[in-house]
């Protein structure tokens, strides 16, 4: 029977299987053992070789090419391919909902947590989100090991040689910080990618400090020309440390393929407002040229920008529209000239001086003109009229316009400039009475035009792996309640401990994690309370229907709801060591006098369900999958999403043939058991021709 590997994936192994696809003759094998009598060896690949099969030319040595070096890269690399044997613990009592989430909250180190969701989440994840920590010349809570002290960076960068001498003027060992915080997002950003979608986005918030630096780093992972653009974000509080009050951040937009031709949109700021008024003008049956003077006192208190205010006309059913000139927009070439007829006067209308916008055939179709006679002509309140989706005033001395309705274009393309009044700070302490335990956390408001920027039907996975004060997660809550979406998000932040002079430390808070699963727990609290004071209100508007229908209607909205069910829960999932003992991984290290301490392959400090998550880890099943549990032949069998998955961890040897039995009935496709369940070898092969002969799609594998 097969055993699953239990340790993330080896990417230096499957890249080097690629390579060998393609260049085969640039494999070979070297001795990984010094055991003579028991040789060991493993595949490698000749890279001068490799070079000369890429290169037209004789390959003398390395040369000069345009690219971002640091001392620590190849190190940086080589953490981002090297396989961890760890795993993911569930925590109940610090989850929320667990059983029916589909939201994740995992506590422990990103690098680690990136490496462990590969087969989960590969090529799955629609849009990542991070604020890494800004680079400030301290040591990084996210101490890999390929972080240097400041002599060993000196040496490897050349600023001294081995005897310890200075070998250039600069000493200043400030490129050491940029190198560790380079190494340490490189191998993270390395493993983000394979999580993207290939229709995929990532953000990547940023200060000044480091922005040409991620830059260039994600031109290497994403391509350059997958870069869509650096966005300004005008965070509102100026930071006064070189003599400019700096008010504005970066963020950074990646696409994994720009072949998906992908476009980025943003909602008009202010149509709630706007709507509003609307829809009680409407309900007071307000005379539209009154309505009009209202909605312009609007725009004019509001100061809205021209994409809204040219929306300043009402129509007969209270639409807003606005008019577009016709001329033709280019200074220097002409359009197309041609003889347009006033639907009232019958004369031609005023030509633009350089032509029109649109062809004839165009226009006419636009204006529902047929052989020069208008099909429909609605008057307008001010003496105009509208022929189609063309305005023409009350004669021919005006040009006519082509008409848009506000509801038409109610978002416009992502802007590289964004500003907002809302404060992630304040929301953090309205939340937490007052108290604002982060520095300058993201306001929701930012986060949620990102995350609606680039939309899709389907539910879709964001993940946030430096979570910090869990803005990700409250936006993508907040997102839902207003569309009734299915986003789910995945967040990822270190236990770092928080200070005990702090305020957090001072309300209970031991560490960073604890913070911001707390502010998700509040915040999803807040957003249910908010949805179910505004489905109250909703039920409480006088309508034009029969009680009758209100019921009937009550009925399906409350179905609708029921099926739109807002999920604020995450399930907890905590980074720890692997499940099993040394001597699953290496069986030849040990010592024959050493078997009987090693009857059983997994650490006693485990549970069953922690086994469960690791092997849904190791075998690629989504983490967010419903799980239950039932008692089959008195043996406790977890089952996954129905039948994605059967797993049973009992020990002392009992599984045996009625229960294999029974199980295979169900035909799960896939079944998980305990090394310790089996009696012995025997026991084990009956097993698995039991499941061949009477569900012989199950997988079978062992642990």
């Amino acid at each position: 029977m097969e055993k699953l590997k239990m340790h993330s994936k080896n990417f230096t192994d499957e890249n080097i299987a690629k390579i060998a696809e393609l260049f085969p003759n640039c494999v070979t094998e070297v001795e990984t053992t010094e055991n003579t009598e028991n040789k060991e060896y493993k595949k490698v690949i000749d890279f001068d070789l490799l070079k000369q099969e890429l290169s037209d030319k004789i390959v003398d040595g390395p040369r000069e090419r345009y690219r971002l070096d640091w001392p620590g890269k190849r190190e940086a690399l080589l953490a981002a391919n090297a396989p961890i044997a760890k795993t993911l613990r569930p925590c109940r009592e610090e989850s929320v909902d667990f059983d029916n989430t589909q939201n994740l909250f995992i506590e422990g180190d990103n690098l680690d947590a990136l490496k462990l969701l590969q087969e989960n989440y590969l090529g799955k994840v629609k849009m990542i989100y991070i604020d890494p920590p800004y680079n400030t010349g301290n040591d990084f809570i996210y101490s890999d090991n390929f972080a240097e002290s400041g002599e060993e960076y000196l040496l490897e960068s050349g600023q001294k040689d081995e005897a310890g001498n200075r070998l250039i003027a600069n000493t200043e060992s400030n490129g050491r910080f940029h190198s560790d915080w380079l190494s340490m997002m490189y191998s993270r950003l390395k493993l983000a990618r394979n999580l993207l979608k290939d229709d995929g986005v990532i953000f990547i918030s940023i200060d000044e400090g480091e922005q040409a630096n991620i830059k260039r780093l994600c031109d290497e992972i994403f391509g350059e020309e997958n870069f869509v653009e650096c966005i300004c974000w005008n965070k509102r509080i100026p930071k006064n440390d070189k003599g400019v009050g700096n008010i504005h951040e970066y963020i950074l937009l990646y696409v994994k393929d720009s072949f998906t031709k992908p476009v980025f949109t943003m909602r008009k700021d202010g149509l709630d407002d706007i709507y509003e008024l609307v829809e009680k003008l409407k309900k007071a049956n307000v005379a539209l040229n009154d309505a009009e003077k209202e909605i312009k006192k609007l725009y004019k208190k509001n100061n809205y920008d021209r994409g809204i205010t040219l929306y300043n006309a009402f129509d007969e059913n209270y639409r807003l529209w606005g008019k577009i000139n016709m001329s033709w927009p280019n200074a220097n070439t002409f359009g197309p000239t041609y003889e347009v007829i006033h639907p009232l006067t019958g004369k031609p209308v005023k030509m633009p001086d350089r032509g029109w916008r649109w062809k004839e055939d165009t226009f006419n179709q636009s204006a529902n003109c047929i052989n020069g006679e208008y099909d429909d002509i609605k008057k307008l309140h001010d003496g105009s009229v509208m022929c189609g989706k063309i305005w023409f005033a009350t004669d021919e001395n005006t040009q006519p316009s082509s008409i848009t309705y506000l509801d038409e274009v109610n978002t416009f393309l992502l802007r590289s400039i964004l500003s907002f009044k809302s404060d992630g700070g304040i929301e953090v302490e309205n939340l937490f009475e007052g108290k604002s335990y982060f520095s300058y956390p993201k306001p929701t408001q930012l986060l949620r035009v990102l995350f609606s920027s680039n939309k899709s039907t389907e539910p879709e996975v964001f993940l946030d792996f430096f979570a910090g004060s869990a803005t990700t997660a409250h936006a993508v809550m907040q997102l839902n309640a207003e569309d009734n979406g299915k986003r789910k998000f995945i967040m990822v932040q270190l236990p770092e401990e928080c200070d005990e002079k702090s305020e957090a430390f001072k309300a209970g808070y031991k560490n960073i994690a604890e913070i911001s699963k707390e502010r998700i727990r509040r915040a999803g609290d807040k957003i249910k309370k908010e949805l179910t004071a505004k489905d109250t209100k909703e039920d409480r508007k006088d309508d034009l229907f029969s009680i009758a229908e209100k019921e009937k209607n009550f009925r399906d909205f409350s179905a609708f709801r029921g099926s739109q069910k807002l999920d604020t829960g995450f399930r907890v999932l905590k980074i720890d060591s692997s499940n099993m003992r040394d001597v699953y991984y290496n069986p030849d290290a040990v010592d024959q006098d050493e078997l009987g301490l090693h009857f059983d392959n997994i650490k006693d400090d485990r549970s069953d369900e922690d086994l469960l998550f690791q092997v849904l880890l190791d075998w690629g099943v989504d983490l967010t999958l419903p799980i239950t549990k039932e008692t089959i032949s008195g043996r406790e069998v977890f089952f996954v999403d129905g039948n994605a998955l059967a797993a049973c961890f009992v020990d002392n040897g009992k599984i045996d043939e009625d229960f294999c039995k029974e199980l295979a009935k169900r035909e799960p496709l896939r079944v998980v058991f305990r090394d310790a369940g089996f009696a012995d070898d025997s026991a084990k092969i009956n097993v698995e021709q039991i499941f061949k002969l009477l569900s012989p799609h199950t997988e079978v594998k062992s642990i």
